[in-house]
């Protein structure tokens, strides 16, 4: 997983790039392609993934700590 990349959009998803299993609390997987995006509003009707209806509803804009 060393190519595995997760990034914060700002006011919307987290966008995951690379070769990823992404599976339910029962371990069963959800089928994925080397690019998705996964809901963290809430407001999505395709959960785990983003389908867009955050627009205008949400506004966390998160930042990591700046490391020297």
């Amino acid at each position: 997983m060393a190519n595995v990349k997760i990034q914060i959009r700002d006011k919307g998803p987290l966008i995951v790039r690379g070769d990823v299993e992404l599976t339910d609390a029962e371990g069963n997987r959800f089928e994925t392609k080397q690019q998705f995006a996964l809901c963290r509003c809430g407001l999505s009707r395709n959960k785990p993934f983003c389908d867009a209806s955050h627009k205008d509803q949400f506004e966390d804009c998160a930042r990591a700590k700046k490391v020297l």
